[in-house]
């Protein structure tokens, strides 16, 4: 079998990141490589080609997270002309949907990623970068009124909540009861 062109392992680099943030949003980071490589259709041999080590795609892939959430905001912004409350609505809604509950691989990367940033060392990029993206999430979220940081964590809260208690009538309920004291006051 012949070499790849470098546009081909550039592409195949990039569906290794894609697959990769899905997957550890949904499953968590450790996700074994050769279970990645399956799902983003590529040999496991071929990790090593493009990554050094497991711990720089995990760098990679919640940057790319991170950088999908901060052009999803930006895209908000955009929709509504610039109109920042209007845009701050609209990321609620979304946010405490049954459908953001029930979409893990393409939600938020902040609720996702929680508990295994926690376990990396502080020194890692990974969690540099999870940090950096939930102190830009919660500037996004602040208002006149009301703190940015209050409002994620009563949003990742409520999101957290609700996937784990998925399938009961509770976890309705919470995304409901978040959803109605965060528009209660903006």
């Amino acid at each position: 079998m012949g070499r790849v062109s470098q546009a081909q392992a550039e592409e195949n680099r990039r569906r290794v990141v894609e697959t990769a943030s899905r997957l550890f949003r949904e499953q968590g980071t450790r996700v074994s490589v050769a279970d990645l490589m399956k799902a983003a259709g590529l040999t496991h041999g071929g990790f090593y080609k493009q990554f050094v080590s497991k711990e720089a795609l995990v760098d990679e892939a919640t940057a790319h997270a991170f950088d999908e959430l901060t052009q999803h905001h930006k895209d908000g912004l955009e929709q509504y002309a610039g109109q920042r409350e209007a845009a701050q609505q609209a990321l609620i809604d979304a946010y405490l949907s049954i459908e953001h509950r029930d979409s893990v691989a393409d939600g938020c990367p902040v609720a996702a990623l929680a508990t295994d940033m926690a376990r990396e060392p502080g020194d890692r990029e990974a969690r540099r970068v999870y940090t950096q993206g939930v102190g830009d999430f919660a500037e996004v979220l602040a208002t006149e009124d009301q703190d940015g940081i209050t409002r994620l964590c009563t949003m990742l809260g409520a999101l957290v909540l609700a996937r784990a208690t998925n399938g009961s009538a509770l976890s309705e309920d919470i995304l409901t009861t978040a959803h109605a004291a965060l528009t209660a006051t903006s």
